[in-house]
């Protein structure tokens, strides 16, 4: 079962990109995303934990993508789909790390989450709940 392809349908009516030319270009987010919908879905952070609660990947790359694919995976438990991300938060360790993988990271996220940025954020961390944790996404989902 696939649970996030960027080929499934979404409902990209209820959420409205922003991205106004008087700022930067965005890369890999939106500036504002305006939402009308039915219910918010709030994503508790997720780092790279596997179904027994160890962290797995030890890579930041590696970890990033389990991280995105369990907090699409609580996404849609939840009932939302992957273009109902309104907003995304990235918490990283090493935020220059980050910087330096962006391009692979963009990647994984178009790959799992398709071309539809939420407005997000990177924020540097001293350490994450979990010791071996480098990277965690939280998020809010609007569903329609």
């Amino acid at each position: 079962m696939t649970l996030h392809s960027p080929h499934l349908p979404h409902r990209p009516h209820h959420l409205q990109r922003v991205n106004p030319a008087e700022l930067s270009p965005p890369t890999g987010f939106s500036h504002a995303v305006t939402a009308t919908g039915s219910r918010l879905v709030f994503l508790a952070g997720q780092t790279s934990l596997d179904t027994e609660g160890k962290v797995v990947g030890d890579t930041l790359p590696a970890q990033f993508e389990k991280a995105l694919s369990n907090l699409l995976t609580a996404l849609h438990a939840a009932g939302g789909a992957v273009g109902d991300l309104a907003r995304v938060t990235v918490y990283a360790t090493d935020v220059a790390d980050y910087r330096a993988h962006a391009p692979e990271l963009g990647r994984i996220w178009s790959r799992l989450a398709g071309r539809d940025y939420p407005a997000m954020a990177v924020i540097g961390a001293v350490r994450l709940w979990d010791e071996q944790a480098m990277v965690e996404l939280d998020g809010v989902a609007v569903l329609p």
